[in-house]
């Protein structure tokens, strides 16, 4: 059974990679905050908006818990937040094989300033406040994501290099 779990913080390229890793593989390739619209019948924006974000955690542990036990095999893409909530990067760990994208500040800010406008939670930031918005939620969230089993520094890297460091470390 092949699982593959991508996590990191926004914009590290976990969909970008995981949809290659899944072609190449042959495999499914999920996005966490995709199948939980679908299966909610809202964007996210609208369930954190709507119900809150404690509702938004519960029911985003309840998807990835069915995922991961399911019997099908995938590339998963998580949210950036995803691993550092409930038990889920434990549960990570124990049902999948995962990997942590890891950019740096600069690479974040980099990437994250040409696409403010279409992630939610940085569209109304103003771009001097940009930066110190990504080191703080790194500082919060590192010591999860590098619970991770793999880690794969993505800086300065092409989609297809970060795709056969992934390859090499499953087969």
């Amino acid at each position: 059974m092949i699982k593959v779990v991508l996590l990191g913080y926004m914009a590290s390229g976990k969909s970008s990679v995981g949809k290659i890793i899944a072609e190449r593989l042959n495999l499914d390739f999920i996005d966490l905050d995709a199948y939980i619209e679908e299966n909610e019948g809202h964007s996210i924006s609208n369930i954190f908006a709507e119900k809150g974000e404690i509702y938004f955690r519960i029911k985003e542990t309840e998807y990835l818990t069915e995922l991961l036990n399911s019997e099908n095999n995938f590339v998963l893409s998580v949210g950036g937040g995803t691993p550092c909530y409930a038990n889920n990067i434990q549960l990570i760990s124990e049902k999948a094989q995962s990997f942590y994208l890891k950019a740096s500040l600069n690479t974040l800010y980099n990437r994250l300033k040409r696409q403010r406008k279409s992630r939610p939670l940085i569209a109304n930031l103003k771009l001097e406040n940009l930066k110190e918005f990504i080191a703080k939620h790194l500082f919060e969230r590192t010591s999860f994501y590098e619970q991770s089993i793999h880690s794969i520094n993505t800086d300065d890297k092409i989609i297809n290099e970060i795709v056969e460091e992934i390859k090499d470390k499953l087969i």
